[in-house]
């Protein structure tokens, strides 16, 4: 559920910063089921870097979600994916 329109408040934070983008997918799948909103940042950067691969991309979550979207991953076993473990 990729929310661009965030509400005055909010703050985002990092969840996760990866060249993989299948590991970006089931992250993104798995932060919609849960409900949590997010935006995957530097998605088109491989235009600019010529689709290479070599700039990661960032899952970004609002920080009062941080708590829901780590319990999530490692009911799944995706703990270890993440920024801070």
């Amino acid at each position: 559920m990729q929310d661009e329109a965030r509400s005055p408040g909010s703050k985002m934070i990092e969840l996760l910063r990866t060249n993989d983008i299948v590991l970006i997918s089931r992250i993104e799948a798995l932060l919609d089921e849960h409900e949590i909103d997010f935006f995957v940042a530097d998605q088109y950067m491989s235009a600019m870097e010529g689709s290479l691969g070599f700039l990661p991309r960032r899952i970004l979550i609002d920080k009062d979600d941080l708590s829901r979207a780590r319990l999530a991953m490692h009911a799944v076993g995706l703990l270890d994916e993440l920024k801070n473990g």
